[in-house]
């Protein structure tokens, strides 16, 4: 099953930060006790890695009033082989 990290921007107002934080809250998101937050360092985002069918179900466990701005991209670990076979392949 691929693994998908998912990227949820939210703004800098602290006010609309606590909104979001209180939507995750609310929601019971399993996004809430499994994500990454950077509003401590000034970029507001939360970041959150899990396995999936597809990108339609990554996006199914963000809340949906933030669907629209989510990012949700498929990741993949390279093991040093994969990395010297990659590297190979283009000379």
């Amino acid at each position: 099953m691929p693994t998908y990290l998912i990227e949820i921007p939210h703004s800098v107002n602290t006010a609309e930060c606590k909104q979001i934080i209180k939507l995750f809250v609310e929601s019971g998101s399993h996004l809430l006790s499994n994500a990454d937050w950077g509003c401590k360092d000034g970029v507001h985002k939360a970041w959150f890695t899990g396995d999936f069918d597809s990108k339609e179900n990554a996006l199914q466990i963000v809340p949906p009033l933030l669907r629209h701005s989510a990012t949700i991209v498929e990741i993949t670990k390279f093991t040093k082989a994969d990395m010297i076979d990659a590297a190979e392949q283009n000379h």
